[in-house]
């Protein structure tokens, strides 16, 4: 049985934004895949739900040559997965989306709210990140653009305030020649939260940028080692001396759905496969 709450459906981002601003105890409402279950089971009884689907600034989907791409609040996930543009351009994201539950949630679900839930295995977190993703925050009093990499501070916690409503993110453009990939390894397809993601990116001037979910308390980028990666050609050797590298960088846990030791395996095998799918499309 659901508590009981407030329920406002504001038109503007402005009238949002106040409501926020004089009502604490607020669940942000986008697409609700997280919020419903949260409610269901109580575990979570809010005094009010703000649903910000009809504001305008939330539904925006857009790319501006030279600027990039910006994907609002509650574009949802399948508006990612089907955009031939965002395949053409970024396909990590598109890999990600067509990764995520099944297709029946991924018309609710979104991407903001994917990472907004702040999961250590969020699937959009690794394919941001090595896109060097900025997310749009805003309240009534201003806004602030932060780096995706400093949005997740902990293990469903991130660096938004009560009072603070992420409106969008944006991706910078990409030249030709840029590449990337996404690898999940889960215990069912879809339905399910990953084992182990990886998320690699190969830059038109072939800098490799590589990032990790579900192997620390928040998705991370290996900084350490793409700078190893972008100094030398990407070969096969160098991607299995990768694949062993990573076990001595990052510390998972084990848990119900996996132990620590199969995520130390699984994270050196994704790692070399995504770095061969690299080399194949433009290495070194």
């Amino acid at each position: 049985m659901l508590s009981k709450f407030d329920y406002v459906k504001p038109q503007l981002l402005t009238e949002a934004l106040n409501y926020l601003e004089q009502n604490s105890d607020t669940k942000i409402l986008a697409g609700g895949t997280d919020l419903m279950v949260i409610l269901r089971h109580n575990a979570a009884m809010p005094k009010h739900i703000l649903d910000i689907k009809d504001i305008p600034e939330t539904n925006r989907l857009e790319y501006t040559i030279n600027e990039g791409l910006f994907i609002g609040a509650c574009v949802t996930v399948n508006k990612v997965a089907e955009s031939k543009l965002i395949l053409e351009k970024y396909p990590a994201l598109v890999q990600a989306a067509n990764s995520l539950a099944c297709y029946q949630l991924r018309n609710r679900a979104t991407l903001v709210g994917n990472i907004c839930n702040a999961s250590p295995g969020a699937d959009f977190a690794g394919p941001l990140m090595v896109y060097d993703a900025k997310v749009h925050i805003e309240n009534a009093k201003g806004r602030r653009t932060i780096d995706i990499n400093l949005f997740f501070t902990g293990v469903k916690k991130t660096v938004l305030k009560d009072n603070e409503l992420v409106i969008g993110v944006s991706i910078p453009n990409v030249t030709e020649g840029d590449t990337s990939i996404f690898l999940k390894q889960a215990r069912i397809k879809g339905h399910d939260l990953g084992i182990v993601g990886v998320a690699a990116r190969l830059t038109a001037d072939k800098k490799v940028k590589l990032a990790m979910t579900a192997v620390a308390p928040t998705p991370i980028r290996i900084v350490k080692l793409e700078e190893t990666l972008s100094s030398q050609p990407l070969t096969r050797e160098i991607a299995t001396a990768a694949s062993k590298e990573i076990c001595n960088i990052i510390r998972p846990i084990s848990d119900v759905r996996s132990s620590a030791e199969y995520r130390l395996h699984v994270s050196g095998v994704l790692v070399k496969r995504a770095l061969l799918h690299l080399s194949s499309m433009g290495g070194k």
